[in-house]
């Protein structure tokens, strides 16, 4: 496909431009070379992302797959990436039949967090760890659970230890003990994870989860190196774990930038040759919903993807029943076919780097890295990781992205669908046991449904079903589109929308012609009829009303006053 000219710019941006006149968005007077900023958006990160790409957008070079900057990836031939099953639950013989129920059916290594160190010789009897790397994700019984591990035959052939003391700490706000670390400078195994995922959970932009691990790697590889390890020695102790997200570019652009960060250091570090990054990336936590969990489904399958065009090493998918508890063999088989479909159906892991030359991936790569090494070199001005933690840099950096973050989720700019978008009231979800608890004190983990999914259980958790009455002017048919997105949002908190309701909320839906001949007349008859607040589906200044339901609303806002004006206890 050739590069497009400036004559076929110039058609995009004419064509463009009708469109957004139409929408309103751009006026008789707009240029067309205004077009892009008007159809430009920005990252949480800062970076702009421009609606077209060209041949003038061209990034510096990545490189070859497989060498310096190792943008490609490390490899230098196609492979399929490690399929990588967590198991959490604490029953050891529940986690033996689902480790090995894993390895028959696909999975490749596994990812261990919760049987007790004294239970790991039971539950992985019969793994052969030679061929099954595990990984290990202890917290604060790392030591004890790394040792445990050690001692089983053919551990010494296996994955790798789990050690993140800084990870911990973020967590946990625990100051960490960076000792453990040089305790297995013997290790057959690599030591340490640096695990980035507590920034995204935290609400961190990509920038920060790149720039932190970064920060938590080096002072890793100082430890190391300090307790008698060479630099090359260091680097290869050392796995990355990253969120992979269904906005499937920004994550393709996490990696392959993180990588060339990496690079970097390896750089500085006099072994450029062992600067391929080892990268885990787990399906991100913060995206997975409780409410309409199948939609995890959907979610899960684009982060994938994304994880391994991106060239993640190795990947897990995280079931669509996760956030309900403990999940049951049927979700963690279809977390594991969805990998294998990837990899032996659609063919992604045939190709290295398949993103590589898109003028828009290598563009945002580029920005992306740039922007983390500015975070990164934030964190070493301020004394390295550890006193960015404590000192609360990295919580006020965070802190500020995720109040972004949290706007933008209020008002639907960033939908969940499922949750704050299309909620199903009707939903009957699956039941699972409960997870264990995850280590907390730290920074502050969220997850993007968390208030809407509140406000449905607080809905659920009331007598009677919370509604508000409808009051149509004119038929509902002929109102449908406003009725509609008033019923939508609604229950987005579990309120309903009923004509037949004798609620003390009441919301209007008609068209801009009758609001104005009926709407302040309508609203009084129902302050009237006893009516204490009064809704519109739609903007403008009417007598009586007491606020307005439209796109872009700060729809949490909404439902907490309606909560409120209905009684539901909170």
């Amino acid at each position: 496909m050739s590069a497009p000219t400036q004559d076929d710019l110039r058609d995009w941006q004419r064509l463009a431009l009708g469109v957004l006149r139409k929408s309103g968005l751009a006026g008789e007077d707009t240029p067309p070379e205004a077009v892009a900023g008007l159809l430009a958006t920005e990252t949480y990160d800062g970076l702009r992302i421009a609606p077209l790409y060209t041949a003038a957008d061209r990034a510096p070079d990545a490189g070859a797959p497989g060498h310096m900057p190792f943008v490609r990836g490390g490899s230098t031939a196609p492979r399929p990436w490690d399929v990588r099953q967590r198991h959490a639950d604490p029953d050891p013989k529940a986690t033996r039949a689902a480790v090995l129920a894993d390895l028959e059916n696909g999975a490749t290594s596994l990812w261990l967090s919760g049987v007790a160190p004294a239970d790991l010789a039971e539950a992985l009897d019969g793994v052969l760890l030679d061929l099954a790397p595990v990984v290990l994700d202890y917290g604060p019984l790392g030591l004890e659970a790394a040792r445990a591990f050690l001692a089983l035959p053919g551990a010494d052939k296996s994955g790798n230890l789990g050690l993140d003391p800084l990870g911990l700490e973020a967590r946990t706000g625990t100051e960490s003990e960076m000792s453990v670390l040089s305790a297995f400078l013997k290790s057959p195994v690599p030591i340490a994870t640096v695990d980035a995922t507590v920034y995204h959970d935290a609400g961190g932009d990509d920038a920060q989860e790149i720039g932190y691990a970064t920060a938590t790697g080096v002072a890793y590889l100082r430890e190391l190196v300090a307790a008698g390890l060479s630099a090359g020695m260091a680097l290869k102790q050392l796995e990355f774990r990253f969120a992979a997200t269904a906005d499937q570019f920004a994550t393709i652009a996490k990696l392959r930038a993180a990588r060339r960060i990496w690079a970097r250091v390896a750089q500085v570090c006099d072994v450029p040759h062992l600067g391929a990054q080892r990268q885990h990336a787990v399906t991100s936590d913060a995206m997975m919903t409780a409410r309409d969990p199948w939609t995890n489904l959907l979610r899960t399958t684009v982060a994938c993807f994304a994880a391994g065009t991106g060239g993640a090493g190795a990947v897990t998918v995280q079931p669509f029943d996760a956030r309900l508890g403990l999940p049951d063999g049927f979700s963690r088989r279809i977390a594991r076919n969805t990998q294998s479909l990837l990899i032996e159906e659609s063919g992604v892991a045939r190709v290295l780097d398949p993103a590589g030359g898109s003028w828009y991936v290598e563009s945002l790569t580029d920005a992306l890295a740039h922007a983390a090494w500015d975070v990164f070199t934030e964190v070493e001005r301020a004394g390295e990781m550890a006193a960015a933690l404590r000192s609360g840099l990295v919580e006020e950096r965070i802190g500020a992205v995720r109040q972004r973050r949290e706007a933008d989720l209020a008002h639907r700019r960033q939908p969940i669908t499922g949750v704050s978008e299309f909620p199903d009231l009707a939903e009957r979800r699956p039941v699972r046991p409960p997870a264990p608890l995850k280590p907390s004190g730290g920074l502050q983990q969220i997850w993007y449904a968390q208030s809407f999914e509140h406000l449905r259980d607080v809905a659920e958790a009331a007598p009677e079903p919370p509604t508000v009455r409808l009051v149509a002017l004119g038929s509902t048919a002929s109102n449908s589109a406003r009725v509609s997105f008033a019923a939508n949002l609604f229950a987005a908190g579990g309120v309903r929308l009923a004509e037949d309701s004798t609620s003390a909320v009441a919301c209007i839906c008609g068209s801009d012609r009758s609001y104005g001949e009926e709407a302040a007349a309508t609203a009084a008859r129902l302050k009237s009829e006893g009516v204490t607040a009064v809704w519109l589906a739609g903007q403008g200044s009417y007598e009586g009303v007491d606020a307005y339901l439209f796109t872009g609303c700060d729809a949490l806002d909404v439902l907490r006053r309606t909560h409120e004006d209905l009684g539901v206890a909170p």
